[in-house]
């Protein structure tokens, strides 16, 4: 195995990418979010990072044959923390309210607390669902994208974020975009042209706005 102290493999495409990679997938077809899915955690595992899933359509079962065939033993990952499985609702929409602060922290603390545990590596992969939008703070996801991208500098998770394209209308995808500097491009992730960095997005260099 050699190991490229400065790049991990993602699975889904045969790139690798440095950790703290943001990724936004846009996909438009079932197959595709569950291969990526799988794809990407199978890579963290035989790369024994340490990985959270977030998705209200991942069957635990279903991930345990596929993993066990491929020689990774699930209940044991799953025993140690290695590998977490979540609902996206109960993790982003605690007491039925979204807020960045609370998803920030969570994800600063699980990045410290891996590499305490001696996990070379963090990965994410979630998927948003549609009712960010109806949720109280929801209008806030696009700051709190924005933000991610900023904390992955001091903690380098490798995240990769799921929206389905047909259950976001398309303005809301080109907003999305905007917060994600990279992106999934029929299997290939590339940089991603729509990004506005953080500092930009957010506000934080008063000296851009002087025109």
């Amino acid at each position: 195995m050699h190991d490229h102290a400065n790049s991990i493999p993602f699975g889904f495409t045969k790139q690798n990418f440095p950790p703290g990679t943001h990724v936004c997938q846009i996909y438009t077809d079932e197959k595709e979010r569950h291969e990526s899915v799988f794809k990407f955690l199978l890579a963290g595992m035989q790369a024994e990072e340490r990985i959270s899933c977030f998705s209200e359509k991942v069957n635990g079962a279903a991930l345990k044959v596929l993993l066990e065939a491929e020689g990774i033993p699930y209940d044991e990952a799953v025993r140690s923390g290695a590998l977490t499985l979540s609902g996206t609702r109960d993790v982003y929409y605690q007491k039925g309210h979204f807020d960045p602060e609370i998803m920030l922290a969570l994800l600063k603390d699980y990045h410290t607390d891996s590499l305490e545990q001696g996990y070379s590596h963090v990965r994410v992969i979630g998927e948003m669902t549609a009712d960010i939008e109806e949720i109280s703070g929801g209008d806030r996801l696009l700051e709190y994208e924005s933000r991610v991208s900023l904390l992955l500098r001091e903690h380098p998770i490798t995240t990769v974020c799921q929206y389905s394209a047909h259950d976001f209308s398309g303005s809301m995808i080109m907003d999305v975009l905007k917060v994600h500097p990279y992106m999934v491009v029929r299997g290939s992730v590339v940089h991603n042209p729509f990004f506005i960095p953080p500092e930009e997005f957010l506000g934080l260099s008063p000296h851009h706005h002087h025109r």
